[in-house]
């Protein structure tokens, strides 16, 4: 497996995003271009909102719920992180973080998280500023 960083840590599933959507876009173009240019603009046009509409839903829910699972553990790591490294609750201190500062963390290998905490709270880093500050980071292989 390649080696994750900064600048390649992004994931996309060949399937959904490189077959399923350049497809059912090219369908929905298609019916679209037929409703304004053939004769039968009625039908194409009820064919493009049934194109069109299964799109919009894939594209809205396509990960929300593997997405919202993967936010509340990458939370639960981080607490358990910082109550490993401290001794203390991170709860205490959560409420100070954006959702982005936090998914930011998980990166950070356990000898640079408790700097770059005490740096985020300090400077208010945003979350991309949080990851370019690690030194060594901690992949991620298993994200949605």
């Amino acid at each position: 497996m390649k080696i994750q960083t900064y600048y390649n840590h992004i994931r996309f599933y060949t399937a959904h995003h490189f077959v399923f959507y350049p497809l059912a876009v090219l369908f929905f173009l298609s019916s679209l271009y037929f409703a304004f240019t053939s004769a039968d603009t009625l039908i194409w046009s009820f064919i493009s909102i049934l194109f069109g509409l299964p799109i919009f839903l894939a594209y809205m829910l396509r990960q929300h719920y593997a997405l919202t699972l993967q936010n509340r553990i990458i939370r639960l790591e981080l607490r358990y992180r910082y109550f490993t490294l401290t001794g203390k609750r991170f709860e205490e201190i959560e409420h100070k973080f954006t959702d982005d500062q936090i998914f930011a963390l998980r990166f950070a290998p356990n000898d640079e998280v408790l700097t770059l905490i005490d740096d985020a709270l300090k400077n208010n880093l945003s979350g991309d500023s949080i990851k370019k500050a690690i030194v060594h980071w901690r992949a991620d292989y298993h994200r949605v």
